[in-house]
């Protein structure tokens, strides 16, 4: 049976737990994000307008923002697998009760707790998949995981809508449901039960709170995607009004963003845990300089393509860095802070869509988001050169975890490998 903590995997190779996970994450990324693409068809079908069937979405961002910590403290005394098949379950639950349902309340309020499984679901993974690789690839196993979010947006998005144009907005929330349900067995007999150390407490995730490099972290992550994500929301007008390229082809160009953060989240986790500064401070500069050319070269079908390729390559090169950072400063407590990067995302998306939007309504029109974007990116760089000045090496210790399966502890302080 494979282990979360037991023997470690050979060189270069990622424990398997890593990617039952990156899996889960995969249809949780998809549950989010699909909403988009069945909103017509869910508000005709649930009575109520197209923007106010929005707030489905905004409703999941909120849940996430608030949730992800809420769930994480709440589940802190719970056996990790425990919390990964309870949040599983009720992931599967909320899109049961959506698929039945005929009143947008209901399907609002099974959003939220959805949301709130999410939330769960990725602060727990965040820390076994850091713990089970180890130090030394702790990072990549965060990409790996954050990889599954990124592929759900590749492929997981696109074929939920085209199942949902077959099939109603119903189909692909019972498949989701399947699947999640199927995942929770899968964890619960793949993955051995673990426990938390007795001194990981409630007080000792708060006190965590207090570190300042972890906050430069988290605003790292607000920054960066609040970024990306405040032009993407409005790309598709900047495609087709200013760039000139017919609305049918928008969702290959889409697909070309994808991409670009699936290659961007690899890209960081294999570099991030020899070089993080370098790295992330590299690729924060290309996002805003990328985000910048936009403005004057999207003119061109050619060019705008590239530039959303590339600006989604280098912003997401950072997150997996960020994410990594931040639990490592937490040391013994990253339960707490593993969520709160997740409300960090959430809350970029949240404030720089709401402040594109603005823009995009301005004098600056269709460039509006692509100059916020911008701007933000460029911000970013602040806390990360204050990252770089304070340093992120230091000894911590690993989450130790106790698998019922071998009775073994692993309690023994791991330095942190050396950073440049």
């Amino acid at each position: 049976m494979p282990s979360v903590s037991g023997s470690a995997p050979a060189p270069g190779k990622l424990p398997f737990v890593v990617w039952v996970l990156a899996a889960g994450t995969f249809l949780m990324g998809t549950t989010e994000f699909v909403i988009a693409g069945l909103l017509p068809e869910m508000a005709g079908d649930l009575g109520v307008s197209v923007s106010h069937a929005g707030l489905l979405i905004t409703a999941f961002a909120i849940g996430m923002i608030i949730g992800g910590p809420t769930m994480a403290m709440a589940t802190l005394r719970l056996p990790q697998r425990q919390t990964l098949v309870r949040a599983l379950a009720t992931f599967a639950l909320g899109h049961v009760v959506a698929a039945v349902s005929g009143s947008f309340t209901v399907v609002l309020i099974a959003r939220v707790v959805t949301a709130l499984a999410t939330g769960a679901f990725w602060a727990v993974g965040f820390v076994i998949v850091t713990a089970a690789a180890g130090p030394a690839n702790s990072t990549r196993a965060v990409g790996v995981m954050m990889g599954g979010l990124t592929l759900a947006n590749v492929v997981g998005v696109p074929i939920g809508s085209f199942a949902g144009q077959i099939t109603g907005w119903r189909g692909p929330f019972w498949v989701l449901a399947v699947l999640a349900a199927l995942a929770a067995a899968f964890v619960g007999r793949f993955i051995p039960t673990t426990e938390q150390r007795t001194e990981v407490s409630v007080r000792a995730e708060v006190r965590a709170l207090r570190q300042g490099r972890l906050w430069l972290a988290l605003t790292a992550a607000v920054l960066i995607m609040g970024g990306v994500l405040a032009t993407y929301t409005y790309i598709t007008p900047l495609l087709t009004d200013r760039a000139g390229i017919p609305e049918g082809a928008v969702p290959l160009v889409l697909i070309a963003f994808g991409a670009g953060a699936l290659g961007g989240t690899a890209v960081g986790g294999r570099l991030g845990d020899r070089r993080p500064m370098a790295t992330t401070i590299t690729a924060a500069a290309a996002t805003a300089v990328l985000l910048f050319l936009l403005i004057p070269l999207s003119t061109s079908p050619a060019a705008a393509v590239a530039l959303v390729f590339l600006m989604s390559l280098a912003g997401f090169t950072v997150n997996p860095i960020v994410t990594s950072l931040a639990v490592r400063f937490a040391g013994d407590a990253p339960t707490l802070t593993s969520a709160l990067t997740t409300s960090a995302y959430n809350t970029g998306i949240a404030a720089g869509s709401a402040i594109a939007g603005t823009a995009l309504s301005s004098s600056l029109g269709l460039t509006g988001p692509a100059l916020v974007g911008a701007v933000s990116a460029a911000l970013t760089l602040l806390p990360l050169a204050a990252l770089a000045v304070l340093g992120t090496s230091h000894t911590t210790r690993v989450v130790a975890q106790r698998t019922t399966a071998s009775h073994t502890r692993d309690d023994e302080s791991v330095p942190a490998p050396a950073q440049h």
